[in-house]
């Protein structure tokens, strides 16, 4: 079996959230919007698909790098095509990026699934069938009935607990919303919610990620008082040594890092170092599956639990085959967005959540994705 081609398909689709000017999340009004599918295909007819933004999959950077690499390849050695392909990083002028890398490493695993007719996460071992959700609220925003007070959050917080979710994790507000951040502010909304669900329900906070030192200090004491379980990203990760004295000043855990680059090996540095309680990866932060089964394991070898960021179906396959993570990120979830709404190139989401609040294990071959390949063909905006 060899790699033949690969090819991206960029199609249209409706999307009711937007991006504010520092990148962050919120709901908007319906709009059309582009994402793209990656499709690896062999000479002896199978192939894998996985999801992309059409930037992270531009012609340059595919027939540049994934390509050269891929081409006339055994799709099944994907060890080997990862190394060489993060080889191609140093030199790239940063145009390949760890989210090319984890889109184009899972196909390899979506078509190595599909030829054998196994869901990813059995192949990568299989731990579990099922795995509890927490609620991932959006960043706070200046809408009313949105994430606009803390009794917003609150009263969304009620709702997730009815709605079946067995923890929730806070994102509070950040720039570019008029007053924030304001430790005062999120310390007041972490509370809202914590008398809104008891004092044994689990919550976690991950903030503004740029406060200072000090503002860090004085948000993670005031969470700690409040029982929460986890404090995440409050400031810049690529200083190791904040965190690693932000830890040491506080009883509540620290969980990371989230975005520093580096993929294993800044993982392995801040677990070295002492920054962390709890180790953190998700897949297209670190350039793939493989590279998070690696942080999972090594975090696993220290005894540390490593969750998972994010959702999505990579996530979920490498929750799937591993010990060491107790939740599944569902989100971004805001009072005005259906996150149950079906996308219009799936037929199904890939993290239905049952009535106990957990999400099961895909059962189709692959990545489990329910692809909606009509759609994506009557909608093709460019292919390539």
């Amino acid at each position: 079996m060899k790699i033949e081609k690969i090819s991206v398909t960029v199609f249209k689709m409706k999307s009711k959230k937007v991006n504010d000017t520092d990148g962050h999340t919120h709901p908007g009004p319906e709009h059309d919007s582009e994402e793209a599918m990656l499709t690896i295909t062999t000479d002896d007819g199978h192939s894998g698909h996985a999801f992309g933004s059409p930037e992270s999959l531009r012609p340059y950077v595919i027939d540049n790098f994934v390509k050269k690499v891929f081409i006339d390849e055994d799709p099944m050695n994907r060890e080997k095509l990862w190394i060489n392909l993060a080889k191609w990083q140093r030199g790239s002028g940063a145009s390949l990026t760890d989210r090319t890398m984890a889109v184009a490493e899972m196909a390899l695993w979506d078509l190595a699934g599909r030829s054998l007719d196994v869901p990813v996460w059995k192949l990568l071992g299989g731990y579990r069938e099922k795995v509890p959700a927490y609620g991932s609220t959006m960043c706070g925003d200046e809408m009313a009935g949105g994430l606009a007070t803390p009794a917003d959050y609150g009263n969304f917080a009620e709702w997730m607990v009815n709605r079946g979710y067995k923890a929730i994790k806070l994102h509070t507000w950040m720039p570019p919303v008029s007053w924030a951040p304001s430790v005062k502010m999120d310390i007041q909304a972490c509370a809202a919610v914590r008398e809104a669900v008891g004092s044994d329900f689990p919550l976690m906070l991950d903030a503004n990620h740029w406060y200072s030192r000090i503002d860090a200090l004085e948000l993670g004491r005031g969470i700690q008082d409040l029982g929460y379980y986890w404090y995440e990203e409050p400031m810049d990760e690529h200083s190791t040594e904040s965190y690693r004295w932000l830890a040491e000043n506080l009883d509540i855990p620290i969980i990371g890092p989230e975005y520093a680059y580096g993929k294993f090996h800044t993982r392995a540095e801040w677990i070295a170092s002492k920054a962390c309680d709890i180790s953190r990866v998700g897949v297209a932060d670190v350039g793939g599956i493989g590279p998070s089964m690696k942080i999972a394991h090594l975090a696993e070898s220290f005894n540390m639990d490593c969750e998972i960021h994010g959702g999505g179906a990579g996530n979920l396959a490498v929750l799937g085959a591993i010990s060491n993570a107790r939740w599944y990120e569902r989100g971004l979830l805001h009072p005005f967005i259906d996150y149950d709404e079906i996308p219009s190139h799936l037929n199904s989401i890939i993290d239905p959540m049952d009535e106990d609040g957990n999400i099961p294990m895909p059962t189709r071959p692959g990545l489990g994705e329910d692809i909606n390949f009509g759609y994506i063909a009557e909608n093709v905006t460019s292919a390539y």
